[in-house]
This record gives C-alpha cells, sequence and structure tokens, in this order.
C-alpha cells in the first residue's frame, strides 16, 4: 500500500474538519479495506499458528496470508506475535471479541490486520482463535508453524506425558476426546456412511460372483467406462459387455432389495467402532509409546488421576 500522503490527510481535514491523526487514521483504513476487497477471493494457506499458555489458560491463533514470503517476514510475524499476545492478556471469549481488543496502536486488532495487508498488497484473515482455561494446559506448535493444538487437564500431569498428548492431537487431529464426546452430527455421519458403505459392499459381492459364474472378469466391467474400452480392446464380446450390464442391473437389484438388516447393523456397528478407535483422542494408538499403548493407557501409566478435558487444533493445511 503507497504511504498516505500528507495532502490527502489536508484535504480530508478540510472536508470533514476531523483531526490530522483521525483523517490519517481513516484514510489507511479505507486503502487497506481496498486491498482486502480486491483479494478478497483469494486463499490464504500460508501465515502463522501461536500458541500462549498463562497459568491455567492457553490460546491458539492463527494468522493467515496468501504467500509463504509474506508469512516469512519481520512485520508479519511481529503482528501474529501481537495477536497471540493480546490473546492471553486479554483471553476474549471468541474470535469476534479477539478482532476487537484494542492494541498499542491504537487501533483494534481487526484493524491493524487490515493496515498490515495494505502495507503488503497480500490478503490476511486472523483465521483462527480457540481457548482453554482448566486446572492444567499445555499446547503444542509444529516447528513449521502451520499447525498447532492446545490441551486441557484436570490436574497437572508431567510436562512429557503433556507435551506428547498435545503432539498427538496436533499430528493424529482426533474428532474428540473420547466416544462420550463425540458431536451428534458426527457420530450419526459416520453411521449413515458406514451402513452405507456396507450395504454396497453386500450388493457388489454378489454382483461380482454372478458375474464370475457367467466367466465374466468383474475388473473388466466396473464401470460404463471399463465396459467400452474393453470391448474395444477386444477383451470383451458385445454379447458379454451386454450380459455384463444385465446382470450388473438385475441382480443388483435384487440383492439390494434383500438385504439382511441385522446383518447390515453388525458390520456398521463394527465400522463404528473402528472409527472411534482411530478418531478419538484416548483410543488412538499413543504416537510416543513403543509398544503400541493407547493414550489414555499412557496417561493412566504417568497419572492415575489425570484427565484430558478439552483440546483445541489448527492447520493451515486442512
Amino acid at each position: 500500500m503507497a504511504d498516505i500522503s500528507l495532502a490527502d490527510i489536508k484535504k480530508l481535514r478540510d472536508m470533514t474538519s476531523a483531526g490530522m491523526m483521525d483523517c490519517k487514521k481513516a484514510l489507511t483504513e479505507a486503502e487497506g479495506k481496498s486491498t482486502l476487497a480486491k483479494r478478497g477471493d483469494n486463499e490464504t494457506t500460508q501465515g502463522a499458528v501461536l500458541s500462549r499458555v498463562e497459568g491455567g489458560k492457553a490460546i491458539l491463533v492463527c494468522l493467515g496470508c496468501e504467500t509463504d514470503f509474506v508469512a516469512a517476514t519481520p512485520d508479519f510475524k511481529a503482528l501474529a506475535a501481537s495477536i497471540a499476545d493480546a490473546a492471553i492478556a486479554e483471553f476474549p471469549a471468541d474470535l469476534a471479541a479477539l478482532k476487537a481488543v484494542k492494541t498499542a496502536t491504537g487501533y483494534t486488532l481487526d484493524e491493524d490486520i487490515t493496515n498490515q495487508a495494505g502495507k503488503t498488497g497480500e490478503k490476511h484473515v486472523l483465521a483462527y482463535y480457540a481457548c482453554l482455561e482448566a486446572p492444567f494446559v499445555t499446547e503444542y506448535v509444529h516447528f513449521n508453524g502451520k499447525l498447532g493444538a492446545i490441551v486441557a487437564f484436570n490436574k497437572e500431569v508431567p510436562a512429557s506425558i503433556a507435551r506428547g498428548i498435545a503432539m498427538q492431537v496436533a499430528s493424529m487431529n482426533p474428532v474428540a476426546v473420547d466416544e462420550a464426546s463425540v458431536p451428534a452430527e458426527v457420530l450419526e455421519s459416520e453411521k449413515t456412511v458406514a451402513i452405507q458403505k456396507t450395504k454396497d459392499e453386500q450388493v457388489q459381492k454378489a454382483i461380482d460372483a454372478a458375474l464370475k459364474k457367467a466367466g465374466i472378469n468383474p475388473a473388466h466391467v466396473d464401470s460404463e467406462d471399463h465396459i467400452e474400452s474393453n470391448t474395444a480392446k477386444g477383451w470383451l464380446t458385445p454379447e458379454q459387455a451386454a450380459q455384463a450390464r444385465e446382470i450388473i442391473a438385475t441382480v443388483g437389484a435384487e440383492k439390494a432389495a434383500n438385504l439382511p438388516a441385522q446383518m447390515i447393523e453388525n458390520i456398521a456397528k463394527g465400522r463404528i467402532a473402528k472409527f472411534l478407535k482411530e478418531n478419538t483422542l484416548l483410543e488412538q494408538e499413543y504416537q510416543l509409546s513403543d509398544n503400541k499403548e493407547t493414550v489414555k493407557a499412557a496417561l493412566a501409566a504417568a497419572d492415575p488421576e489425570a484427565k484430558v478435558l478439552a483440546f483445541r487444533r489448527f492447520s493451515l493445511a486442512d
């Protein structure tokens, strides 16, 4: 963004009778917002993820930008650090409240971000903010500065296991602490997917069996494009292609209409159980363990009374 000229400031002052500093501030904000508006659809896949811990409070923030070049500049890093410092000091409840925090510049954080965007000519966005308060909290930010996590515990736990669990959250991206805390909509969505996938598999097994019985390789007819291309190559005769289409349609419909409900339910339950084991923090295999124990077991070994209360995670790559 070009520097605001004294002539521009004086012109606005003559028009409005406002103070010189107020005019400069208004012009700076206007130019910054113009820059953002022009780049409004651009993706902010670069930036900085930062965390802060103070007593029983922890925050996680991300200032995003468009390029790694800007993310590596001293001004961008300083702005990101000032946001993190303000977040832990003020401990606002949400992202909107954080944006409204006043800084030493006389602007709000949101205005500081707009002004910095104007200077670089590149879109900046306060992409994420989360806070946790508990008897004990810890944090972890990956060395590349693009991935981080904060975790809350019911009591102080050894630093090694606390950091290890924060690293686990960052790297393995669990959906919840445990099964009981999985959002109902996530569980319902996974159940729907599991049931449909199970039905599709059972139908496909019946189709494949019928195709093999007819002497047709299922891999040659697993899509209409394959049927056409394999017929053109001579791997299927036109008669086999027609027969395959008939089998896929009739056997598929018949099997779909006669699927055993209890079997589908049981298989789907197994899929859900697998999902929960792989995607809930306490049931995941602890990545820093040598004996494939779960996070729950590793934490219990460090302190039987310790519990994970909550976590927050953010990644610029997601």
